[in-house]
């Protein structure tokens, strides 16, 4: 599965491993708390999973969080799920995001960015006065700590701004972007229901304008519980009847007022993409979000104030509310709002060269398809300030390790990171003072007990397995909304090892402590008794020049045997002849092994995926099962649902 002793494609060199924070913080923890002074990342790691308590007590110290309350201790209760996270303590996630204002006032704390590519800064100062006033307007509507302020928006400084004062007040957030349309909002809005709704007339993507006033009259037709609607400009239009306009109430030079809540009181909403059903609704805290979001940030992304933030994102994914918390850190945030490839594959890089961008985050999908696409990073544009290129979304399969390597530089650190909405982090990925593998995330994060588990449990080295944490994390779902009895939440992660996390992904964890991801293990194929994911098949058949995308299922036949169809969507001008046949199976018998090879390789004319940009599997899979459409799949939840009428109709065929 993996050399033992492999050639690191890149290691940070002495100077960079000195300066970077998470070997600040392990020399300051092994003097006031007891932390290993030498081993490196992995003692590390070691202790902040075995001292769990005093990890989090330590990391809250190094990062100065304000608790306005105490704590009683740092666990009342290390149950999964149920944790409970420094019971008695108070604080605030707004009051902490905008702490360096007080710093550093007139330096820009967003850079927001369209089409054009052009920054147009907003200061710490602006932002903490737009908030305030925000806050005190949210309030005199009569908001209180725990309603719900919903957010159909764009990557603009107006839902960061919206999202702050929400949680200065003690609100709870929740966001979609506005390329969702009404069916796929409302499965989200209509379980919390919001009493505020921050709206635009519509946005600008790929050179077009895209207007939204018919989506945002049905929505508000359709949310009952809501007291007001603002309604933000950005094509121009006039606010409809009964709106409130942004300017007006953000325009007061108001200090903000931080309601001091809970450890454990929510923060936002977040939805899983809902491919099968409705969304589930996760919530997560104020506190436990903060303090998981300062260890990410801080450490593991090793930024401060120096640095300039860049994701590549949509306020409908998880990156987005992770961009946002890089406020944590005093770093500027790069807010882009646009098509990612617009006016060309390259238009990213050029965002990442306008704004100064210190760490790129980006898919591994937009990366592989610059390569596809002859893009050329390091010729074309000033990226000297990049430091680390970051992906997810997807595993980086390792033709991307290379490619970022000889295309942006040798020098490049490389980290490719896995987490989930459900926890709104990372499992595992970047460690600035490790070495980078091709085709490996760096390692798991600090204070998350990452294992590879066999199905009766038994941990596994250099093996695939099940992804599990067997310890919690702050940032965990407190609880699902309209899930009174937990039931949903205990199903959807502690049912198959009672008491431990499993995410629903194949992994391998080598003995040298980096971390392999295959995909999704519920969509698991399975030939001959051989477990795969699918990404591996992913990552070789798109090497391919002739392919675009594509899509491996393994179905279990009612005799009793196993069919694994390959679907594939062609590049312009290619044909699926039986050279080009020939040669998939054969790369895939050559690179993987003969049991990967699929039974059919089907042309299709796309591959579905969800509003977020995965690939679906498992509604395909059922869709060739014979399920009907509508009972496979949540409408809502697709991105080109017409698609979907392809794989229907080809299940029709075969029955």
């Amino acid at each position: 599965m993996t050399s033992a002793n492999p050639t690191p494609l890149w290691q940070p060199d002495a100077g960079r491993i000195a300066r970077a924070q998470i070997t600040r913080f392990q020399a300051w923890a092994a003097e006031h708390h007891g932390a290993p002074s030498e081993g490196g990342y992995a003692a590390l790691h070691r202790w902040s999973v075995d001292e769990l308590d005093t990890f989090w007590k330590a990391l809250t110290e190094w990062f100065d969080v304000r608790f306005s309350t105490p704590y009683a201790r740092v666990l009342g209760s290390r149950s999964m799920p149920g944790a409970e996270w420094f019971p008695g303590a108070t604080l605030n996630y707004a009051e902490h995001a905008l702490r360096a204002a007080a710093t550093r006032a007139d330096e820009p704390a967003l850079l927001a960015v369209d089409e054009t590519h052009e920054p147009r800064p907003v200061t710490w100062s602006e932002l903490r006065r737009q908030v305030g006033s925000l806050a005190a307007e949210l309030r005199a509507l009569g908001v209180r700590p725990g309603d719900r302020i919903s957010g159909y928006l764009p990557n603009i400084p107006q839902a960061v701004v919206a999202l702050l004062a929400t949680a200065a007040v003690g609100g709870v957030w929740t966001s979609c972007a506005p390329d969702f349309g009404a069916r796929s909002v409302l499965d989200r809005f209509q379980q919390v229901e919001p009493v505020v709704l921050f709206t635009v007339d519509g946005y600008r993507y790929g050179g077009k304008e895209h207007d939204r006033r018919e989506i945002v009259a049905e929505l508000r037709r359709e949310l009952p519980t809501l007291r007001a609607v603002v309604h933000i400009p950005l094509l121009g239009t006039d606010a409809p009847d009964g709106a409130l306009e942004w300017s007006p109430l953000t325009s007061a030079d108001v200090e903000p007022v931080f309601e001091q809540v809970p450890f454990d009181h929510p923060l936002w909403v977040l939805y899983s993409s809902g491919t099968t059903g409705l969304p589930k609704a996760i919530v997560q805290s104020q506190g436990g979000i903060l303090i998981e979001h300062l260890k990410q940030l801080g450490l593991h992304c090793d930024l401060g104030p120096e640095d300039r933030l860049f994701w590549y994102t949509s306020t409908g994914w998880m990156m987005w509310n992770f961009l946002v918390s890089g406020l944590l850190t005093g770093t500027t945030i790069v807010l882009y709002d646009g098509s990612p490839g617009h006016p060309d594959t390259g238009a990213q890089w050029r965002v990442a060269e306008r704004t100064g961008a210190t760490l790129f985050g980006t898919s591994a999908a937009y990366v592989m398809a610059c390569r596809k696409a002859g893009v050329h990073p390091a010729r074309d544009y000033d990226l000297t300030r990049v430091q680390c290129v970051a992906t997810t979304g997807s595993p980086l399969p390792p033709d991307g390790f290379s490619w970022l390597h000889d295309e942006v530089r040798d020098d490049l650190w490389i980290a490719s990171v896995s987490g989930g909405t459900d926890v709104c982090s990372c499992f595992a990925g970047a460690v600035p003072t490790l070495p980078v593998y091709i085709g490996e995330l760096q390692a798991p994060g600090l204070g998350t007990d990452l294992q590879s588990w066999d199905p009766s449990g038994k941990p596994l080295a250099d093996e695939v397995g099940e992804l599990v944490v067997t310890n919690p994390m702050p940032s965990m779902p407190i609880r699902f909304w309209n899930d009174p009895d937990g039931s949903r939440y205990h199903d959807s992660y502690f049912d198959m090892y009672p008491g431990v996390w499993r995410h629903g992904d194949w992994i391998t964890v080598t003995s040298r402590g980096s971390v392999i991801i295959h995909g999704r293990s519920d969509s698991t194929l399975n030939r001959q008794g051989v477990r795969m994911g699918s990404a591996d098949i992913y990552e070789v058949v798109e090497r391919l020049p002739e392919i675009k995308e594509s899509l491996v299922i393994g179905i279990e036949q009612p005799d009793g045997g196993y069919w694994m169809p390959l679907f594939v969507q062609l590049a312009p001008g290619a044909v699926l002849d039986d050279a080009l046949l020939n040669r998939i199976k054969q790369t895939i018998r050559d690179q993987l092994s003969p049991r990967h090879v699929p039974d059919e390789i089907i042309q299709v004319p796309g591959v579905p995926h969800t509003l977020t940009g995965k690939r679906i599997e498992v509604p395909v899979k059922r869709l060739l099962q014979g399920t009907p459409l509508e009972k496979a799949v949540n409408p809502g939840s697709i991105d080109n649902l017409d698609l979907l009428h392809f794989y229907e109709d080809l299940a029709r065929k075969r029955a």
